[in-house]
């Protein structure tokens, strides 16, 4: 356990970036699964929800909680469920 204030501080940061990350994560796999559903349904908001989804991730870069390579391809293969 840490003793200096310092490093108590920077616990406290750090859990409630977890949270905060952990929140945004399982909003994006919600997205993500939405519109997978509609997708293989095919239905006409599909394109609307890869749209909110491709959002989502973009954000998700832009603050910190995805690594952009594993954004871009995850909207790659999101974008080609659709294309098919």
């Amino acid at each position: 356990m840490a003793n200096h204030p310092s490093a108590l501080k920077r616990m406290r940061q750090n859990e409630k970036k977890r949270l905060r990350n952990m929140s945004y994560k399982s909003k994006v796999k919600t997205s993500v699964k939405k519109y997978l559903k509609a997708a293989e349904e095919k239905t006409a908001e599909a394109g609307n929800l890869l749209n909110a989804t491709v959002s989502l991730l973009s954000k998700g870069v832009t603050k910190g909680i995805f690594h952009k390579n594993t954004a871009s391809r995850t909207i790659s293969r999101l974008s080609r469920k659709l294309a098919v």
